[in-house]
């Protein structure tokens, strides 16, 4: 486990209804630190030392500075797991991985595809930072699950990126889920039914079960090189069920790139 490092990036100025999420990293970990759970994932990995490997968490003041903090964290070790934030985050963290993965996969789980050009004229907004990724080459692949908002732009986007997209009209895909080259995972908790999930700035209903999710992170085949943990905010959660989730889903995420 000495090539992960664990960081929070404190930033939700790229949210567009309400700000929040950047004080999620510390909510997340309260319940791993409370004694309420033990510290295996379900694959019986032990990550009890995971404290070990945690930078803390990290103030952002300018946009750019997540990726020049990123390329600092990917200097000492080889796999990120980051809590968000907003999911505006995600885009200047891949430009980071590009300079260690030139052949990256992505598995988006989420209720928004985040595909717009931009979104009330911001190019950096948590809506757009897929079209980023996607049209900077970033990605050789994206696997997005989980969607229920799309529009005809968004749609039209998905199309011209070639976007693997699985809406929750139409079904989950079949696991396991097959990478071939490296894959970076990005969990927006939005991508939970709010019923199980209050705690988000876009509540969406007709959502996964928290199983659901899991299965999938379960499901997939190839090497994860790095995760994020997006959009929880805790200012419209509800006796903290979210963040509990949020720190089980923690867990689930770490095995990955343990």
């Amino acid at each position: 486990m000495s090539k992960i490092r664990i960081r929070g990036i404190c930033y939700d100025s790229g949210s567009s209804f309400l700000t929040g999420p950047a004080g999620a990293p510390a909510c997340i970990r309260e319940p791993l630190r409370s004694g309420m759970m033990n510290m295996y994932s379900e694959s019986l990995k032990d990550l009890g030392d995971w404290e070990t490997f945690d930078e803390g968490d990290f103030e952002i003041g300018a946009y750019p500075d997540i990726e020049s903090l990123t390329k600092e964290h990917l200097s000492k070790g080889d796999k990120l797991l980051t809590l968000g934030g907003d999911h505006s985050i995600t885009y200047p963290i891949i430009k980071a991985y590009a300079g260690k993965y030139p052949e990256l996969d992505i598995l988006q789980i989420d209720a928004h595809p985040d595909l717009y050009q931009d979104y009330e004229g911001d190019p950096y907004s948590h809506a757009c930072p897929f079209a980023r990724i996607m049209e900077d080459g970033l990605a050789k692949r994206l696997v997005q699950v989980g969607i229920r908002t799309l529009n005809p732009h968004q749609k039209e986007q998905a199309e011209r990126f070639d976007v693997e997209m699985y809406t929750m009209n139409t079904g989950l895909p079949e696991l396991p889920l097959r990478f071939a080259n490296p894959v970076y995972v990005s969990l927006d908790m939005d991508a939970i039914d709010p019923a199980f999930a209050p705690g988000v700035s876009h509540r969406e209903s007709g959502g996964l079960t928290p199983r659901e999710v899991i299965k999938i992170i379960q499901g997939i085949e190839g090497e994860v090189v790095g995760v994020d943990l997006v959009e929880y905010n805790p200012n419209r959660d509800l006796e903290g069920i979210t963040a509990e989730l949020g720190a089980k889903l923690f867990k689930e995420l770490l095995a990955l790139v343990y």
